[in-house]
């Protein structure tokens, strides 16, 4: 990493380095461009996130960087503009393709515009709405911020962009993103098989898919606002409303992220449960998928088997925390209370019954030679695309990318059980179909080791009556159901935090709807946005 420091100084003559958990470098916006194309050029091609902060004086822009080839190295990359009445940063969005939705993100919340980025259109609310939310200077006071009249579609594809004249100058421009004689169909909100309140524009040839464009913010609830009047303990609620079906593994990173901060060190007992809850999460969320994909291509029987074996988790998940689907167990330091004396036995039960359920699947639905046919060689997405994405998780393991974060860079428990990262390397709908089957064998196997070998003592470390981050900037890294979850906190040393952002694999998911399903059937849009399996209230935090 220093060689990498070094790299950055001798382009960036304002580049230092910054204190910071993670190896952090600052550089000059004027510098940005260049050092991000050379960071590419040396392999720092996954873009983990990208999130702005309003210091009041200036707005910063921070990079989480990594390489695809070695995911345990992260890079922060930061920069920042004092312009605070026209914000403007060079664009990053043709050097990480992920880019161009974060970088709509902070302009939605922060406006920032970027320069050269061609979509600079707000991401989650209205193009008439008024003021950008997250800055701190934002009148937030119940007055109306948009205009009553019913929403104009046109301005859905009226693509405002900025660019550098041949004088130097900035230049604004709008472009149409679809053509007058394009055939567009509106697909969603409301539609069972968007799992969820996503709105897809649809360009189409025929049958054929020529485009999409996804519109978010239906669902938009504020989170990451209403964090920052809140305490850490608070906070821990909401973070299983994001992803709802894998709450507890979101919930665990905001966890590990603070007990980083604060070095409390969470007790052996406690960290095996957080394991064993959060594969027992995955297994559930992963069913859910299973079950709902097979709904979309019309087997209800395969909806109906998958709920059923959920519902046999959600049971475990009541007896010992009282909740079912938000199960609110984790807290700062450790679990609420210890296990129910009858869950030990209810997942060694359950164990042996969901591997004989998983043949049946395959039986009922692996082996249907109607689904296979429909699921092979449709939706591929290559290696390269995954990572340009940053589609990691089971929809990166499709592709053949190895980015499981359990694996990566082991935390928990994970680092002391044997598994295996469930790797294909078709890119089809079918790996992404069979990964999360045979990845549910594998959390089985995690479960079977730990259960095993449970360790007494203590469920809860001790930790002051006010939680106080100390000041600086942290992230923390987890591997959700649908994979790389990460939680971005920027402190001043208060109960409450200055900036929270979630780093949702939903999100970039989504984005990867308009590549994969160029050329297919609009028919099979549905199948492979089930194998892509985002949860829309990710995305709209």
């Amino acid at each position: 990493m220093e060689k990498t420091l070094k790299l950055i100084q001798s382009l960036s003559s304002t580049a230092e380095k910054v204190e910071a958990m993670d190896f952090t470098v600052a550089v000059a916006k004027d510098d940005l461009r260049k050092v991000a194309e050379k960071l590419k050029a040396e392999g720092w091609d996954y873009l983990i996130n990208l999130t702005a902060v309003d210091n009041q004086e200036n707005i910063e822009v921070v990079y989480h960087l990594s390489k695809s080839s070695d995911m345990e190295k992260l890079l922060v990359l930061k920069t920042k503009t004092e312009d605070m009445q026209n914000p403007i940063v060079e664009t990053v969005c043709d050097l990480w393709e992920s880019a161009g939705l974060y970088e709509r993100e902070a302009y939605d919340f922060f406006g920032i515009r970027f320069l050269n980025n061609p979509d600079m259109r707000r991401l989650f609310l209205r193009p008439d709405w008024v003021g950008y939310p997250f800055r701190k200077d934002y009148d937030n006071t119940p007055n109306e911020k948009f205009s009553t009249s019913v929403h104009d579609v046109a301005s859905m594809e009226n693509v405002p962009s900025i660019t550098l004249n041949h004088h130097g100058e900035i230049e604004e421009k709008n472009v149409n993103l679809f053509d007058n004689d394009e055939y567009i169909v509106n697909f969603g909100p409301q539609h069972p098989s968007t799992h969820g309140v996503l709105h897809l524009r649809i360009s189409l040839d025929g049958e054929n898919v020529k485009k999409i464009d996804p519109h978010f913010g239906y669902i938009h609830r504020g989170i990451e606002k209403m964090m920052e009047s809140m305490t850490y303990p608070q906070m821990l609620f909401l973070t299983e409303r994001l992803d709802y079906l894998c709450g507890s593994i979101n919930r665990h990173a905001l966890c590990m992220c603070v007990e980083k901060a604060m070095n409390i060190e969470v007790p052996k007992r406690a960290v095996y449960i957080r394991t064993i809850f959060d594969e027992l999460n995955r297994i559930a969320s992963h069913l859910l998928g299973w079950a709902c994909m097979c709904n979309d291509m019309g087997s209800i029987t395969s909806f109906i088997y998958g709920f059923r074996d959920r519902e046999k988790i959600m049971d475990i998940f009541q007896e010992t925390c009282g909740g079912r689907l938000m199960v609110n167990y984790y807290v700062i330091g450790g679990v609420a209370q210890d296990l129910h004396p009858n869950t030990v036995n209810r997942i060694k039960e359950f164990i042996p019954y969901l591997r004989e359920m998983i043949k049946e699947y395959h039986t009922l639905f692996t082996g249907n030679p109607i689904a296979r046919d429909r699921m092979t060689n449709c939706g591929f997405l290559s290696k390269e695309k995954a990572v340009a994405l940053g589609m990691s998780g089971p929809n990166g393991r499709a592709s053949g990318w190895h980015c499981d974060v359990r694996k990566v860079a082991p935390y928990a428990a994970y680092g002391e059980v044997n598994f295996d990262e469930v790797l294909h390397k078709g890119g089809d709908t079918i790996d992404r179909y069979m990964i999360r089957l045979e990845e549910i064998e594998q959390s089985l196997r995690i479960i079977e080791q730990l259960i095993d070998k449970l360790p007494d003592g203590d469920f809860k470390a001790k930790v002051p009556a006010i939680v106080k981050v100390p000041a600086g900037e942290y992230y923390q890294r987890v591997e959700n159901a649908r994979g790389d979850f990460g939680v971005y906190i920027k402190s001043t040393g208060e109960k409450s935090p200055y900036r929270i952002k979630f780093r949702s694999p939903s999100m970039v998911a989504v984005s990867g709807l308009d590549p994969i399903c160029k050329g297919t059937k609009v028919a099979d849009l549905i199948m492979i946005g089930g194998s892509l399996d985002y949860v829309i209230p990710c995305i709209d935090r």
